[in-house]
């Protein structure tokens, strides 16, 4: 059985990482590396990278900036944002991306896909959707544009996997930044298509990762506000997540001791603990 991973998302626009709110609002949060340096040494299964400006300004992706966070990164890294060619894919592979998330390129130049898959390999080829509920419908939301694609997210899942996609990134923009929760109504339909399924929008706490974990077939949940602004909050998550859900714990943080109180926020660990702790940093210093 795979193990579940527990994934960030860090959204670049104009080249610093901002905190999101339904796609309408954004705060800044820092740099991107930065950033990146952090989440891996805490812990996260893996980091997506998401230059959301870079296809609205008709520029290349920022092969810089993708060096620069991959140096810092030790885990699987996806990047996404103003990918149109082979070419652009070529590149940022070479600058240290794992796998490749399109979205405005999946939804009007689908065969970019095809050629994707057939060079890289389908493994490397996430499909990025963004999705809007109206009229009771999800449909996917062209972020760029601004407008509603008459497409579900269902139906495009299924058309691009057809098309050599590896794997599923969806995304509720109505849930974006605001700690509802994950949407399961959106998510469930798309976990029906036996491929790997990561979700992402709203949120807000350690116990939304155990349940969507619990309740639907994901074998990703992402989040992006949550990671940067609540302390601990990947030791918190995995140590929320019950052990049947296999997550991957063997990082560089230890979560075996970890518990949390009602409130979900991290119990202080008890003074003998401490004390054991202490006497181990003192003797490692000696040695």
């Amino acid at each position: 059985m795979l193990k579940k991973r527990v994934i960030a998302t860090v959204i670049v626009k104009d080249g610093i990482v901002v905190q999101s709110i339904n796609f309408k609002k954004f705060l800044p949060v820092g740099k991107p590396h930065i950033a990146i340096e952090y989440l891996n040494s805490w812990g996260i299964d893996e980091i997506i990278l998401l230059d959301i400006t870079a296809t609205k300004d008709q520029r290349d992706p920022d092969y810089e900036m993708v060096k620069k966070c991959s140096e810092k990164c030790f885990v699987p890294l996806t990047v996404g944002g103003g990918i149109n060619c082979v070419e652009h894919i070529d590149k940022l592979m070479a600058c240290g991306a794992d796998k490749i998330a399109l979205n405005y390129a999946a939804i009007y130049s689908s065969d970019l896909i095809t050629k994707a898959a057939n060079k890289f390999g389908d493994q490397c080829v996430v499909l990025s959707i963004d999705a809007l509920k109206t009229e009771n419908k999800y449909k996917v939301y062209d972020h760029l544009n601004k407008k509603i694609v008459n497409i579900s997210p269902f139906d495009h899942a299924e058309k691009s996997i057809k098309l050599g996609v590896g794997e599923i990134f969806i995304n509720s923009v109505d849930r974006d930044g605001s700690y509802l929760g994950f949407d399961l109504d959106l998510i469930t339909p798309i976990c029906q298509l036996n491929i790997p399924v990561v979700c992402s929008g709203g949120a807000k706490n350690a116990k939304d990762f155990s349940m969507v974990f619990k309740k639907s077939k994901v074998s990703g949940a992402a989040a992006a506000n949550f990671f940067h602004f609540t302390e601990h909050s990947v030791i918190i998550t995995k140590s929320a997540i019950p052990k049947e859900h296999k997550i991957r714990i063997e990082t560089h943080a230890n979560y075996a001791d970890s518990s949390l109180d009602e409130f979900y926020r991290l119990n202080k660990k008890s003074d003998k603990k401490l004390t054991e702790l202490l006497n181990i940093k003192i003797e490692k210093e000696i040695i």
